[in-house]
């Protein structure tokens, strides 16, 4: 299978072509930069900018491009060029594969489309929120159009909270989980919807395999509070959870968009579910040892 990734440097796309490079596919990458070798494809979304041959000849296409929303404070600027990267980025890549009826494109969303819905049970079904994240997942998506009026079978994957040793909403708790300090987030009652680094590239895989098309909630079948989680992560390295950060600081940190990034979001996967796929590590207890023993941090002796 030849494959071409948008966002291929991050931690979801790293994780992903190296899954499938090591199981013998094809993967290219779109780089903004001049390419260093064979599987690399230069594109410039901003500018509409991309090589469509290359694009064209991908039995899947896997959109994960798009701006941190992580890494910056979130500024009204920012804001705008977070927006804008996928909705340039989406809109380039749908209209380049747009002719190949016979593929499929894995298009990137987030859990943010849902905005914050307390204790309601949400599915793919759940109507949009209207956060700052809902207003970016619904542009994100509607951005894949042109794909999806020509007939290409288009998959949004809406994923949730991806915990990984390496990288992400994790790896930035661990240093304070393994030391104590840390028991949970404000608004410690908040649902998570998470899954583990390794169950989302097979998750994605098994969607490229699938024949669905539509949005995809790419979470473990349960989610947790925010304090099961933190007493999960904690247990792992024999430590007692610590203390809840207050939304001050948090706000001091990331700022105004705190309340869409701490949303309570407790969604299930009905989509992965009536496909039959199967989790690795289904439960937060599963996900936090496979977390810390990939990290360096081995349990404790019973």
């Amino acid at each position: 299978m030849r494959v071409v990734i948008s966002g291929a440097s991050g931690l979801i796309g790293t994780a992903l072509a190296e899954s499938m490079r090591a199981d013998g596919h094809e993967v290219i990458a779109l780089v903004r930069r001049a390419p260093q070798g064979p599987f690399e494809s230069e594109w410039y979304p901003a500018a509409g900018e991309i090589d469509q041959d290359v694009v064209q000849s991908a039995d899947a296409v896997v959109n994960l491009a798009g701006a941190s929303i992580g890494s910056k404070r979130l500024t009204d600027s920012y804001k705008a060029v977070v927006k804008q990267s996928r909705v340039d980025s989406t809109t380039l890549i749908a209209r380049a594969y747009a002719p190949r009826t016979d593929g499929v494109l894995i298009s990137g969303s987030a859990m943010g489309y849902y905005g914050a819905r307390g204790d309601e049970v949400l599915s793919e079904r759940s109507e949009p929120g209207d956060t700052f994240l809902s207003d970016i997942a619904l542009a994100w998506e509607a951005s894949a159009a042109p794909a999806v009026e020509a007939g290409v079978r288009t998959v949004f994957i809406r994923s949730g909270l991806v915990l990984a040793p390496n990288g992400g909403f994790a790896a930035r708790l661990l240093p304070l989980v393994k030391r104590g300090l840390l028991g949970g987030l404000s608004g410690a009652n908040a649902w998570h919807a998470w899954i583990t680094l390794h169950d989302e590239v097979r998750a994605l895989r098994y969607l490229i395999e699938s024949d669905h098309s539509g949005p995809a909630n790419i979470i473990a079948p349960k989610a947790v509070r925010d304090k099961e989680l933190m007493r999960a992560l904690s247990s792992v390295v024999g430590k007692k959870p610590g203390f809840v950060v207050p939304g001050w600081a948090l706000e001091l940190a990331i700022g105004p968009a705190i309340e869409d990034l701490m949303s309570s979001q407790n969604a299930r996967p009905g989509v992965l579910t009536r496909l039959g796929f199967t989790w690795d590590h289904e439960s937060i207890e599963e996900a936090a040892a496979w977390v810390m023993t990939e990290a360096g941090h081995a349990p404790p002796a019973m």
